[in-house]
């Protein structure tokens, strides 16, 4: 589906209260919205770029999470 079930949502978070799932998703700066029964929906391709460590823009375009370390290359 496009979105991530409730079990997954759990997984991600490490909660399974809405109200702590809630609140780590903000801390985290996860997008996501609420729905009738007051769960956060959180879309599948969101979760992957994030988990992939990409942040999302509002803009349609990504932002890397990080900065890389170039001196590791030297």
């Amino acid at each position: 589906t496009e979105f991530l079930s409730a079990e997954e949502v759990a997984e991600v978070t490490g909660y399974k209260h809405v109200a702590v799932q809630r609140r780590w998703l903000d801390k985290q700066g996860w997008s996501y919205v609420i729905n009738g029964a007051g769960r956060p929906i959180v879309g599948r391709w969101f979760a992957r770029l994030r988990l992939a460590g990409v942040q999302p823009t509002a803009a349609g375009g990504v932002a890397p999470v990080g900065q890389p370390n170039f001196s590791a290359l030297d």
